[in-house]
């Protein structure tokens, strides 16, 4: 939970799909006008257009046994600077950056990426699918029986000068099998799930959405001012703290 009762103010950015590269360039810009205070806490939700991102534990063995099927599948390779090693990102996956100035929340990096997880496993619940955390990788994970658990949801961050960048992506209905052909996360035998797949159905992810903008907003003490559109190039007044 924030450190303070007071609630922030905060703004929503939505985006039907975006490229990978341009989703990076978006987050360095409103990281930048969040550290001049020149922009409220912001959270980016998106999807991404099929692509492998490489985080910075990854390593070869990661992805490179199979690339070649997965470039047949017309899935691009691109380079990231958050934490953890290699997953994928496609359609039907609800991708969630948050641009957030740290402080104003927790007191680090692993309180925040509790609060990421937090958000995912009560949004999860509104469904009926019970998310939980795993002992040992981050993430929130379903638990399939006593010895086997599957991965509904990856958690990547970066923080620089205090302002957080990356963030989460959410299995809703995304096509799985890209997973097989990597190591997830660089988990080795770690299988991906999709709320699809748990519910056997299609799953509605404006919804979803809605849902994501809500309990983040819950746990992270923010009032949304404004759910936004393409229009984030738009900049707010100077002094927001």
């Amino acid at each position: 939970m924030p450190l303070s009762d007071s609630r922030q103010p905060g703004m929503i950015l939505t985006f039907p799909r975006l490229p990978y590269a341009e989703a990076w360039d978006l987050q360095q810009s409103l990281a930048t006008q969040r550290l001049e205070n020149r922009r409220p806490d912001t959270l980016v939700l998106t999807e991404h257009e099929p692509v492998v991102t490489l985080g910075r534990t990854t390593k070869p063995e990661h992805w490179e046994p199979r690339w070649t099927e997965l470039q047949d599948m017309g899935i691009h390779l691109h380079q990231s600077g958050r934490g953890g090693s290699v997953t994928y990102h496609g359609p039907g996956q609800l991708i969630g950056y948050p641009i957030l100035q740290l402080r104003n929340f927790c007191p680090g990096p692993k309180i925040y990426v509790q609060q990421l997880e937090e958000v995912l496993i009560r949004t999860l619940g509104e469904w009926g699918i019970t998310g939980c955390r795993h002992e040992s990788f981050r993430g929130v994970w379903v638990r399939t029986s006593a010895m086997c658990m599957e991965k509904i949801a990856s958690i990547g961050v970066r923080i620089s000068r205090g302002v957080t960048m990356h963030g989460f992506a959410l299995n809703v209905n995304v096509d799985l099998k890209p997973f097989t052909l990597l190591s997830p996360c660089g988990i080795e035998g770690c299988t991906m799930v999709s709320m699809a797949k748990n519910l056997g159905r299609s799953i509605d992810l404006h919804r979803v959405r809605t849902q994501i903008t809500h309990h983040f907003g819950e746990v992270f003490g923010i009032t949304w001012l404004e759910v936004n559109g393409p229009g984030y190039e738009q900049e707010v007044e100077p002094g927001i703290k």
